[in-house]
């Protein structure tokens, strides 16, 4: 046995000390507990385990579900190839879930030489052979016994007696007798030491484990880290603007560019557009798919009410809104003046004071609202009613609480801030802006799947020119 197994026998609080108190059933009894403790404990470590008991390494670490899922990870990442962020995730996940896998085989193997093992050998050999000795054992209890009395009585004598000498030196015999009666009753015994060193070993084993795999998790999340950091697919929604439009390359954020061009196309005449609510499920799919920049949007574009609502929870979502949280106090007291030309002076102040990505994407959108409000015979959307059911997109308090609190708070002050801007975008925006961008290979993919015919840019250069000589 090991120094440790030593001491863990000594301190076996849980074992009572044998001596001439125990009957041999006492033992008798104890053994079977032990016996009975050891087999469940064994058997239910062994459900535990994930591998098959008893298989060779290479076996055992392939049939680890562990393995099945690394390996299809891997393979999904294969397929999915590179220049996708998720494919990129599969393979080295996939790899990580490999070395988890190595890292589960090992500790198990352990676990079954170290554990396992010792106490199928308890439980199933030993113990049974002990209690099998039951009459040897009864006659070391007894020889001990004898022994320890004889000795008791020699040391009586030693106290009461003439010739001190020859008695201490009998009581030195039957002193080593009663140890060695002591020791053969204890080697029986000591195997029932195997159940508590077990356990701890279990213990340390799993430790030992779960800090490798710790340490495997720690080496690959600094790389998955830095994969998603460097890719430049983010999702749009819930994105600062200047983060996306930096991550993009691009200056007009791809949910309004996208929404507005499609709009463009087949959503000015809807009536109620931005005022009508659109399916939930179609536009949570829609969002998904301007969140990944994808150009497969045809079933959405004969929705103009999903897109408009898609732009509306663009514009929602904005961890800051369009015309910002700074200006929100001198936007509010520019609609308080009573003037109406100093107001719109007052209004183009502050909007000049705009940082730039901000103004672009604003510029962009109001000249959009104001081509809507255009054709508002037929979709009954004025500049009023666009700004009241827009307005609190575009701008609210930064205070605590619900956007539909936030925005019912400053509805009436938006109305008056938006519906002029759009009512006079020339004078606002007089620059202009061309509506054929990077957009235009996603609306030319659309425009084929609705015309089904061949389309080039040509013919889907000419609606989009139109719409920017309206626009400008």
């Amino acid at each position: 046995y090991s120094p440790y197994f030593n001491n863990m026998y000594q301190k076996a609080l849980y074992l009572p000390k044998i001596s001439s108190c125990m009957s041999c059933a006492q033992i008798e009894r104890r053994m079977e507990l032990v016996r009975v403790v050891s087999h469940n404990t064994h058997k239910k470590m062994v459900s535990c385990l994930q591998g098959h008991i008893g298989a060779e390494a290479e076996k055992r670490h392939k049939k680890l579900p562990l393995t099945a899922l690394s390996q299809a990870m891997t393979e999904g990442g294969s397929q999915l190839g590179e220049d996708s962020l998720i494919g990129k995730m599969m393979e080295v996940c996939g790899d990580a879930e490999n070395r988890l896998a190595s890292e589960l085989m090992q500790h198990e193997l352990q676990i079954e030489k170290d554990v396992l093992d010792p106490l199928s050998q308890l439980a199933e050999v030993e113990i049974p052979n002990i209690l099998k000795q039951r009459k040897q054992l009864a006659k070391l209890v007894l020889d001990y016994d004898s022994a320890r009395a004889r000795w008791l009585q020699a040391t009586k004598s030693i106290i009461s007696g003439t010739n001190t000498q020859a008695l201490t030196a009998k009581a030195d015999l039957l002193k080593e007798e009663v140890d060695e009666a002591m020791n053969k009753v204890d080697c029986l015994y000591l195997l029932c030491c195997h159940v508590l060193y077990c356990s701890y070993y279990s213990a340390v084993s799993q430790a030992d484990y779960h800090r490798k795999s710790l340490t495997v998790l720690e080496t690959v999340l600094p790389t998955i880290q830095a994969q998603q950091d460097s890719w430049t697919e983010k999702p749009a929604f819930g994105t600062g603007l200047d983060e996306h439009l930096k991550r993009s390359g691009r200056e007009i954020a791809l949910p309004i560019e996208a929404c507005v061009m499609m709009l463009l196309e087949t959503g000015m005449k809807e009536e109620g557009l931005f005022r009508i609510a659109a399916g939930a499920s179609k536009l949570k799919k829609l969002k998904a798919a301007l969140d990944c920049s994808t150009s497969q949007l045809e079933e959405f574009y004969s929705d103009p009410h999903a897109v408009a609502g898609a732009l509306k929870s663009y514009l929602r979502e904005l961890p800051e809104p369009l015309m910002t949280f700074q200006l929100y106090d001198e936007w509010i007291q520019a609609s308080s003046v009573s003037d109406p030309d100093k107001r719109l002076q007052a209004l183009w102040v502050v909007c000049d004071k705009l940082p730039k990505n901000n103004k672009n994407n604003l510029r962009y959108l109001v000249k959009f609202l104001a081509k809507l409000a255009q054709e508002s015979e037929q979709n009954k959307m004025t500049p009023s009613n666009i700004s009241i059911v827009l307005g609190p997109n575009l701008l609210w308090a930064k205070t605590e609480g619900s956007l539909a609190e936030m925005a019912a708070a400053t509805s009436v002050h938006v109305v008056a801030i938006v519906e002029p801007i759009i009512q006079h975008a020339d004078w606002f925006f007089p620059e202009g802006r061309s509506w054929v961008s990077s957009i235009a290979p996603l609306v030319l993919s659309v425009y084929k799947a609705v015309m089904g015919k061949a389309a080039d840019i040509d013919c889907l250069a000419r609606p989009i020119i139109r719409s920017e000589r309206g626009l400008r």
